[in-house]
C-alpha cells in the first residue's frame, strides 16, 4: 500500500502519460481501465493495487468485469482477472455484488454505473443497426469542423507533394513511347504525340521522313487550293439591267437628234425661199422629252468599250 502512495505522488505532481488537462480546471484520464475517466486518487488504475472496472468487447459487445488484486502484482501477464457478465441487466448487477462483496463501496458503485451506461450504448447500437437495415442505408458519423479542416489540409498537401498531373502525363508519355497504344492512339492530342516523337528522335529510336512530310504538306496545300477556288459571273444581274436601260436611253436620244436636224433643215430652206418662217407643228416633239431627266454618271473605260461593242451591230442596221 505504501508503494501506491508513491506512485500517485509521481503521477500527480510530476508526469503521467494518460493525464489530459483541460481549460475548465478538470483533468481526465485516457487509461482504458479507468472506471470513471477522471484523474484522481480513487479512480487511478495505476496508483491502486486493488481495482475493478467494466469493459466491453468492441466486436461482439459482450461486457466483462475486470478485477486487479495485490496478490497478482508480481505476475504482469495475469494481473487482471476477467469475468464474463450475463446479458440480463439484473443478473449482471448480482454478479458484480457477489464478486465485489468485500471491496470498497466506491468501486462497486462506479462499476454498476459503468455497467448501466454500456448497456444503454449497446441497446442504442442495435436499434441504429436495425434502422439502417430497414432503410437500406448507413448513417455516416459527423466529423468535427476541426477534424474536417485538418483532413482537408492533409489531403491538399499530399496532392501537392504527389504532383499527380505531371506524374500521370509522364506515365502516359512513357506508355506512348513504349508502344502500348499502337502506332497512334485515337484519343491522343496532336501536341502530345509530337512531343513523344521529338523525344524518340532525340534518343535515336525514330527517324523523321522529310519526303513524306513534304508530300503530306503538298497534299494539304492542294486540298486547300481546291476549296478556295470559286467561279463567279463577270457582271451582276443589277448591272446588266442598268446597262440595257442606258442603251435604250441612248438610242432614244439618237433618234430625237435626227428628227431635230431634219426639222432645222426644212426651216432653213423655207427662210431662204420666202424669208417667212413657218410655225412649227404643235404635234411634233422630241421622243422621251416627257420623261424625267436622269442624272448622268461617269462611266469607266470598261463600260464604254462594252457599250460600243453592243452598239456596233445596231448602228450598222440603222445605216443600212
Amino acid at each position: 500500500m505504501a508503494s501506491d502512495e508513491i506512485v500517485w505522488q509521481v503521477i500527480n505532481q510530476q508526469f503521467c502519460a494518460y493525464k489530459l488537462k483541460t481549460t475548465k480546471n478538470s483533468t481526465f484520464c485516457r487509461n482504458e481501465y479507468n472506471v470513471t475517466g477522471l484523474c484522481n486518487r480513487q479512480s487511478c488504475p495505476l496508483a491502486n493495487s486493488r481495482y475493478a472496472t467494466i469493459r466491453s468487447n468492441p466486436e461482439t459487445g459482450q461486457l466483462y468485469l475486470y478485477m486487479k488484486t495485490i496478490e497478482r502484482a508480481h505476475l504482469p501477464s495475469k494481473l487482471w482477472e476477467r469475468v464474463k457478465l450475463s446479458k440480463d441487466y439484473n443478473k449482471a448487477l448480482e454478479q458484480i455484488d457477489s464478486r465485489l462483496i468485500y471491496w470498497p463501496k466506491f468501486l462497486i458503485h462506479k462499476c454498476k454505473q459503468r455497467l448501466t451506461r454500456l448497456t444503454q450504448v449497446n441497446i442504442r447500437i442495435k436499434r441504429l443497426a436495425k434502422e439502417d437495415e430497414r432503410l437500406g442505408e448507413k448513417i455516416v458519423p459527423k466529423l468535427a469542423s476541426k477534424v474536417r479542416r485538418r483532413e482537408a489540409t492533409r489531403e491538399r498537401k499530399a496532392e501537392a507533394a504527389a504532383k499527380l498531373e505531371k506524374s500521370i502525363e509522364r506515365e502516359l508519355i512513357e506508355r506512348l513511347r513504349s508502344g502500348a497504344y499502337g502506332d497512334k492512339p485515337l484519343n491522343a492530342e496532336e501536341h502530345i504525340w509530337k512531343k513523344v516523337l521529338r523525344g524518340l528522335e532525340r534518343q535515336g529510336e525514330a527517324v523523321r521522313d522529310k519526303d513524306l512530310d513534304k508530300g503530306i504538306e503538298e497534299e494539304e496545300y492542294e486540298e486547300e487550293e481546291e476549296l478556295e477556288v470559286e467561279y463567279v459571273s463577270d457582271l451582276d444581274e443589277d448591272e446588266e439591267e442598268r446597262d440595257l436601260e442606258e442603251l435604250e436611253d441612248w438610242l432614244d436620244s439618237d433618234s430625237a437628234e435626227e428628227d431635230g436636224s431634219e426639222s432645222d433643215a426644212e426651216q432653213n430652206s423655207s427662210e431662204e425661199e420666202g424669208n417667212e418662217p413657218e410655225a412649227k407643228p404643235l404635234g411634233k416633239r422630241k421622243r422621251g422629252s416627257h420623261l424625267p431627266s436622269k442624272k448622268t454618271k461617269k462611266k469607266s473605260r470598261v463600260e464604254i468599250e462594252y457599250e460600243q461593242e453592243m452598239e456596233a451591230p445596231i448602228r450598222s442596221q440603222i445605216t443600212a
